[in-house]
């Protein structure tokens, strides 16, 4: 006579598994790939109904030029489903979209020797439906394997009120600042939330199992010719 065996529903945790292996991490480095990204970005913030229509169809901005910025695409079956930038800020490179946002608050922070990963351009795209869950942790999953290569002190993301719980439930990050008027996103003025990340990083990675990672993985995706972020640990180094 069979038996039935009861199993055990799949926790959402194992399903971000299952789901990263679906996903490419693309490092947009030619001026198509940037191309792309401006583009899809334009979408995602016109849907959302954050910024104007424009003739170009296009949303970028000088922080995308600069050496200390690293853009990628998510993709599912070569189309994108996702995007962010990252900056990696210290004391020699300390431009970044924080930091001439929120001064008060970042510029101290990169004065004391602290390194520092600004997350912003963080877009979606919607008719991902069949994953649209697994989306944010598959895409903020770059922001800590961020975190691990540099060895970074802080993670920094300006984010919209209704957003900011999702990031403090979830990533543990906390609101250091209230609301400012955000470069172009004009609609919508952002918050900035900060993670220390020798106290949240570990415990997320426990939770979370998908934001596990490897060196070579993180190498593969960060790894410049140019040192970029040495000196980050100099302390007292002067914010120009």
């Amino acid at each position: 006579m069979a038996t039935s065996v009861k199993r055990e529903p799949l926790r959402f945790t194992d399903g971000l598994m299952d789901y990263l292996q679906l996903v490419d991490y693309r490092l947009a480095e030619s001026a198509v790939e940037r191309e792309n990204i401006y583009q899809f970005r334009y979408h995602s913030y016109l849907r959302e109904n954050l910024i104007e229509e424009n003739q170009f169809k296009r949303f970028c901005d000088d922080y995308d030029q600069m050496d200390n910025c690293w853009t990628f695409g998510v993709d599912h079956h070569h189309h994108m489903v996702s995007s962010i930038r990252i900056h990696v800020a210290t004391g020699k490179y300390p431009r970044s979209p924080t930091l001439d946002v929120f001064p008060d608050i970042v510029g101290p922070m990169l004065e004391d020797g602290n390194k520092i990963i600004d997350l912003t351009r963080f877009v979606t795209d919607p008719s991902a439906t069949s994953f649209s869950s697994a989306l944010p942790f598959l895409t903020m999953r770059l922001i800590f394997m961020a975190c691990e290569y540099f060895e970074a002190d802080y993670c920094l993301a300006p984010v919209s009120v209704a957003h900011s719980p999702f990031y403090r439930r979830v990533f543990g990050l906390t609101k250091v600042a209230e609301p400012r008027q955000f470069h172009q996103l004009l609609k919508t003025p952002l918050c900035l939330m900060q993670g220390d990340l020798a106290k949240i990083l570990y415990g997320l990675i426990d939770r979370y199992p998908v934001f596990r990672s490897t060196f070579t993985e993180r190498r593969m995706l960060f790894e410049r010719p140019m040192d970029i972020y040495q000196g980050a640990n100099d302390r007292h180094l002067q914010v120009v």
